[in-house]
């Protein structure tokens, strides 16, 4: 308890990592592949320990959960976001004040959206063509809601991001007026709770997961266009360790 009490205590250097301009990206050495790949990324900055030490690392494959009454989430995604970048590391769009999720008496406010290619997180061993992570900021850590994307019918909302996004690595840029997050969220929102980490440098764990069990479609084709940018943008699968996984849907 009160070493998940201290690594909270970095929430907010987590966060300004995962929302890294341009600038600053570059200063950033780590990747997917290769030298500064997920096997080095602790050696590449002390900053980084825990993606090699830690005991709540994540992504995880979500199996074994338990059935758990847990409090419905409550989405308030009403503002549009401001700016998207290609950081180097993803398509990320960010967010000023005024989205919102509750979960139980809690309230965290959406700072960001980013993809990652395939997903991360997988269910049962199933895994999937691409996530959509919605970073959030709490008072007490960061709690991100994960969105499992598989291919089928057209989203309008997803096809606009990838339409508009910047081909190089750059500085942010006005997103799409268009661009609805909400619209990005199954229509049933039956979820899997547990606690775990960044899936990119410094691996903090200060985050709450909120995986949703039902995956959205989006065209086949938007998949393979973010694919061209980012054929593999993955953290491998971390152990679970003892941890315990939450499903708000009791089978």
């Amino acid at each position: 308890m009160h070493r998940r009490e201290a690594l909270r205590m970095f929430a907010g250097l987590s966060l300004c990592q995962l929302c890294t301009s341009a600038a600053s990206a570059a200063e950033h050495h780590w990747s997917y592949a290769g030298e500064g790949g997920p096997d080095k990324w602790s050696g590449l900055d002390e900053a980084n320990t825990a993606c090699s030490i830690g005991g709540q690392q994540s992504p995880i494959n979500i199996t074994g959960t338990i059935g758990a009454r847990q409090p419905p989430l409550r989405i308030r995604w009403t503002k549009h976001p401001a700016t998207i970048v290609n950081n180097g590391h993803t398509i990320q769009l960010g967010f000023e004040d005024g989205n919102t999720l509750h979960l139980g008496d809690r309230s965290f406010a959406l700072k960001q959206m980013h993809f990652h290619h395939p997903g991360e997180h997988q269910i049962e061993g199933k895994g999937f063509a691409m996530e959509a992570h919605f970073v959030h900021e709490g008072t007490d850590g960061l709690a991100v809601v994960g969105v499992l994307l598989v291919p089928g019918k057209s989203n309008p909302v997803f096809k606009t991001i990838m339409a508009t996004m910047p081909p190089q690595e750059g500085a942010p840029v006005q997103a799409d007026p268009k661009i609805e997050p909400v619209r990005l969220l199954p229509s049933q929102r039956a979820y899997f709770h547990y606690e775990g980490s960044l899936t990119t440098p410094p691996c903090s764990e200060t985050v709450e997961w909120i995986v949703l069990a039902h995956p959205i479609e989006v065209d086949e084709a938007d998949i393979a266009r973010f694919g061209k940018l980012y054929p593999m943008n993955a953290r491998p699968l971390q152990k679970r360790d003892r941890r315990f996984i939450l499903s708000s849907n009791p089978r």
